[in-house]
């Protein structure tokens, strides 16, 4: 039903911006990349496909072996002077097999094992795509962002390049000092083009990651980098003792859960394969015509087990179950891991962005405007200036980077948690 209002949802999404002018941008949030993401990306949908065909399995596995129809007669040619119905031996028979050994519940259990396990994948499916068009899209706002810090730079610098032009029309300036800064500018203009095409790209892998065309319209973010309110994660130091975090993750990872069904599903396969070991019973029932007189026939039948027991079998499921005992450590292992980094990269996240929020963007703010009122005043060089204006637009681009590393790690912590952090809703559906 879930998935059903995905669809819906998605195609209703991705039908409104198709329906826009070509002048006309897409505006698209996250919640809204989320669900057209989660409706149409071609990787999910496989996922989505493998867990219908397991069930179609489940619902195969769970039939009895078809009855077999025999019809025989000897003598067709002989005795040309009787009646055809009494010159022969006819026989019709129904012939029925019987499963010794639990084979179809032991088949029709590994069958829904198999299911959970492909519904769990699909599962993890959604969890690495809800995690990839996240980081998509900051992406996108991060690159709007420095596009921004781009132009604004490039806006300042016009305006003292046109305050110099006056000032050397004047004569008050000389030539050398205004084609520098008419240097500087190209430099700087260089650097706008440059964010307009990493704006671009964001733009053109966000749409890729929600099978959106063409890879080039038009639309434009309404997120912003800053985190929006929320209760902080677990530090690392006291996660670490407690052990909140991963015991969460090795609850809810669906990539784990899949990892164990694979191993009930392989135990049970032992099962089968040691009941496919033992003979079957095929019984049979039917009349017969022998020669103008009619009777009934009974049968049983049953293959002798001399040459083969199905060892191979039980040795292939006894290899299968090893191996998904080490996935599912090699599993246990690889979340213990990405819990560990999360937790981490939300610490070192969370002081770096205060820190440059704090100190680092205010003096290099501050030591700009001071140093343009000194090079407007005289008493300031060129270089100085430009020095200056560099150091901003720095401060301003590592202010957006620590922002979106800030908002990637609560991101990380969740998908390697495998469930939302703590905290009020954010940007998720």
């Amino acid at each position: 039903m879930r998935s059903v209002l995905f669809v819906v949802v998605g195609v209703a999404l991705a039908a409104d911006a198709a329906a826009q002018s070509p002048d006309s941008p897409m505006t698209l949030t996250l919640d809204a990349a989320l669900r057209i993401a989660e409706a149409r990306n071609p990787g999910v949908v496989v996922a989505q496909q493998a867990a219908a065909a397991a069930e179609a399995d489940l619902a195969g596995a769970s039939r009895r072996p078809n009855p077999s129809l025999s019809l025989g007669s000897e003598g067709l040619l002989s005795r040309p002077s009787t009646p055809f119905a009494d010159g022969q031996q006819i026989q019709l028979a129904l012939q029925q097999e019987l499963e010794t050994g639990g084979r179809r519940g032991l088949r029709t259990e590994q069958a829904r094992l198999a299911l959970d396990s492909s519904r769990a994948t699909a599962q993890d499916a959604l969890r690495q795509l809800r995690f990839d068009v996240r980081l998509a899209y900051l992406r996108v706002v991060l690159a709007k962002a420095d596009e921004e810090v781009t132009r604004e730079t490039l806006a300042e610098i016009d305006r003292v390049l046109a305050i110099n032009r006056a000032r050397y029309d004047a004569g008050e300036l000389a030539g050398v000092e205004l084609r520098r800064l008419q240097v500087e500018r190209f430099r700087f203009a260089d650097e706008a083009f440059a964010s307009e095409l990493e704006l671009k790209r964001a733009r053109s892998e966000l749409l890729a990651l929600l099978d959106l065309r063409p890879l080039d319209r038009p639309f434009d973010v309404v997120d912003e980098l800053a985190s929006p309110a929320e209760a902080p994660l677990p530090s690392a130091q006291a996660d670490a003792a407690a052990g909140v975090s991963l015991d969460r993750a090795l609850t809810a990872r669906p990539d784990l859960q899949a990892a164990r069904h694979d191993v009930e599903r392989a135990e049970a396969g032992i099962r089968l394969q040691r009941a496919l070991g033992r003979p079957t019973l095929v019984v049979g029932a039917g009349v017969q015509r022998d020669y103008g007189s009619n009777g009934l026939v009974f049968s049983v039948g049953m293959p002798l087990p001399i040459f083969n027991r199905n060892e191979a079998g039980v040795r292939r499921g006894t290899a299968e179950r090893r191996q998904a005992e080490a996935a599912q450590r090699a599993a246990e292992a690889r979340v213990a891991l990405e819990v560990r980094q999360a937790l981490d990269a939300a610490d070192v996240a969370r002081r770096r962005l205060a820190y440059i929020e704090g100190e680092y963007l205010r003096s290099a703010r501050e030591a700009r405007d001071i140093v343009l009122a000194s090079y407007r005043s005289g008493a300031a060089s060129l270089i100085d200036y430009l020095d200056a204006e560099r150091a901003l637009r720095e401060a301003l681009r590592t202010r957006n980077r620590a922002r979106f590393d800030h908002r990637v790690s609560v991101f990380q912590y969740e998908a390697a948690v495998g469930a939302p952090a703590p905290g009020p809703e954010r940007n998720r559906p």
